[in-house]
């Protein structure tokens, strides 16, 4: 259309537009500074310990009262792990420290070419085993939370099924745990027909981070290379717009190179033999057996999630013995789980719910009270909720069962109880054994119900 001859109402548009075109690249270098001097991972933290590449992250609680049992962050070896503090109003790690946790996080760090022999069983038995001894001997606590990310909620999976007894609870976000045709491109593009991660391996050694990133971003090429420069330059007027996409820009950019051992188990065992949902897989001669994975298990699952469909996760949940499971779906992205506005003020509230429901005090072999605590309580018929473990969900399920008091849950038999809840002994003993002391009765003293 020749501008001259058009309408004058679409020759007012054109002229606007023009003008706000030139506005906006008058802005530009402006913005190009915003963009290049933006911060990430603002949330204070120190490393407590180190190995190898190795750092693990130590996060203090913002509350006066921290919960009893900290919380272990794995995150995947596939880029850094920042993105979980990507500023303070998208920080999962800062969501947790504000309801009361004590936060470690595993920053791999990058292989050198002497790591490149690393297996999962390494990284497994080794590392994060490490970690979690670390933490369970800072914080005198027999067992500890797990939240993984991605690969590494699936390595945090086939942590927790070899050393069951050191996990109390165990969060797996947007984690890939089944492939039968329900993961995706991925899991297409890494079939065993038209894909050998060794050939890669034996290239390389270490699996390069712009092979990776290449691959990511073919997944959805039109929004990698056009899409979201389009919206950056709408935005070149919103400086804070700017900065969030600074950030995310920098993260994406900011890759590392995995292990070339290890990504070869990965790809081979994960995603072709499907062998840790067939419980078939293998680590250091050592069945890792999720028959073991009796602890209470979270799925974070986004719907629009391309990388790992819910399909990839789902359907794990019907193959474990946990008694209790629980799955929040999410109308978000893979990585907009991690850093959406809405899922910062709706998601990750519930998540630190869960984990703190199920939190409990640990000294030695038991969960305990103090003795002062349960002196001044002793009398006093206490709402369920004050022992750890037992949150809304599972007191209005003891009310049902005629136990409304720790006075009464006291006065319970295990064995009984847990059968009329659906619930396994263990867990219904530990917490009649929290309410008898507590109440400061005795099993001889307690009676039946």
């Amino acid at each position: 259309m020749n501008p001259f001859t058009a309408p004058l109402e679409i020759q007012r548009r054109m002229l606007t537009q023009g003008m706000e075109a030139a506005e906006k690249m008058r802005l530009l270098p402006n913005r190009l500074e915003d963009l290049a001097s933006v911060k990430v991972g603002q949330t204070p933290s120190e490393v407590i310990y180190s190995e190898n590449k190795l750092n693990l992250l130590h996060y203090e609680s913002l509350t006066d009262d921290p919960h009893n049992t900290p919380l272990l962050v794995v995150y995947a070896l596939i880029n850094r792990p920042y993105i979980l503090d990507l500023q303070p109003d998208k920080s999962v790690v800062r969501r947790f420290l504000e309801d009361g946790f004590d936060v470690y996080l595993i920053d791999w760090g990058e292989p050198s070419q002497l790591d490149a022999s690393l297996t999962l069983g390494d990284y497994v038995n080794r590392y994060i085993d490490n970690c979690v001894d670390v933490v369970r001997e800072r914080t005198g606590t027999d067992a500890i939370n797990i939240l993984g990310y991605c690969m590494g909620g699936t390595l945090s999976t086939m942590y927790a099924a070899l050393h069951s007894e050191k996990v109390r609870s165990l969060g797996l976000m947007a984690t890939g745990l089944c492939f039968d045709d329900t993961g995706g491109i991925l899991e297409q593009w890494g079939s065993e027909e038209y894909f050998d991660p060794e050939a890669i391996t034996e290239t390389y050694r270490n699996v390069p981070a712009e092979f990776l990133a290449a691959g990511f971003a073919q997944m959805n090429p039109v929004d990698t290379y056009l899409g979201k420069y389009t919206i950056l330059f709408d935005n070149l007027d919103d400086r804070t717009a700017v900065e969030n996409f600074g950030r995310m820009e920098r993260w994406v950019r900011d890759g590392v190179d995995v292990a070339g051992e290890a990504y070869r188990q990965f790809i081979e065992d994960i995603y072709q033999k499907n062998a840790l949902y067939q419980n078939e897989l293998v680590l250091d001669g050592t069945p890792v057996d999720i028959g073991n994975l009796t602890m209470p298990v979270l799925q974070i699952i986004g719907s629009f999630d391309h990388l790992i469909p819910p399909d990839a996760s789902k359907p794990f949940t019907e193959v474990i013995p946990s008694e209790d499971t629980d799955i929040y779906e999410f109308p978000t992205g893979h990585v907009g789980m991690a850093v959406s506005g809405k899922a910062h003020a709706e998601l990750w509230p519930r998540v630190a719910t869960w984990f703190r429901e199920r939190s409990v005090t640990q000294t030695g072999e038991s969960a305990t009270v103090s003795q002062g605590e349960a002196e001044a309580e002793a009398d006093q018929d206490q709402s369920l909720q004050t022992l750890d473990g037992i949150g809304p969900t599972y007191e209005e399920r003891l009310h049902d069962a005629g136990i409304t008091t720790v006075t009464q849950l006291a006065a319970a038999e295990p064995v009984s109880l847990a059968d009329r809840l659906g619930l396994s002994e263990s867990r219904v003993t530990a917490w009649v054994e929290q309410a008898r002391q507590f109440t400061g009765s005795s099993d001889d003293s307690a009676g039946s119900s």
